[in-house]
C-alpha cells in the first residue's frame, strides 16, 4: 500500500464538474492498493496518517498530528501510484488491485481513518476521473509505503 500525503490549506476534488469533496487544513491523501494488500496493512496505514506529526507547534517544528490541530483528511484512490515505469515510456500497473480486491481495502481504509481521528473523510470516487485542485500547504509532502 502506497500513500502520498501532502499537507494542505484547502483542497478539493470534482467529478463531472460538481465539487464531490472538500475540506480546509488537513491532508489530501492519494492512495495506492498493491495486488497482496490486506487490511493489516491497511490498519498500519491508518494508524500511520493519523498519528503522522508534520504540522507546526508554536515554536515552528514538526510536532503535531491532524487530530492535534482538527484537520480533515481528503482521500483519493490513485492505482497510477503502481506505474512502473522502469522499461520503456508506457507504465505498467500490473502491481495494483484490481477493482475487486481494492474497493473493499480501500473503504476500509476510509472508514478506519474517520473511526481513529475522529474527522470527517471526504472522498473522491474509486476509479472516476477526478480533478484534484489543492493548496500544499509548506510545501510537505510525504510518501508512505508498507
Amino acid at each position: 500500500m502506497r500513500c502520498v500525503v501532502q499537507r494542505v490549506s484547502e483542497a478539493s476534488v470534482t467529478i463531472d464538474g460538481k465539487v464531490r469533496g472538500r475540506i480546509g487544513r488537513g491532508f489530501v491523501l492519494f492512495v495506492g492498493i498493491h495486488t497482496t494488500d490486506t487490511p493489516t496493512q491497511v490498519d498500519w496505514m491508518i494508524r500511520k496518517c493519523v498519528q503522522l506529526r508534520i504540522f507546526e507547534d508554536e515554536e515552528g517544528k514538526m510536532n503535531r498530528s491532524i487530530t492535534d490541530v482538527g484537520g480533515r483528511f481528503l482521500v483519493i484512490s490513485q492505482f497510477t501510484l503502481y506505474g512502473d515505469a522502469r522499461k520503456g515510456n508506457r507504465p505498467s500497473f500490473i502491481d495494483a488491485a484490481r477493482p475487486e480486491s481494492a474497493i473493499p481495502l480501500y473503504e476500509a481504509f476510509v472508514e478506519g481513518l474517520h473511526r481513529a481521528s475522529g474527522s470527517e473523510v471526504e472522498t473522491g470516487e474509486f476509479g472516476a476521473d477526478m480533478k484534484v485542485a489543492l493548496v500544499n500547504d509548506g510545501p510537505v509532502t510525504i510518501l508512505l509505503e508498507i
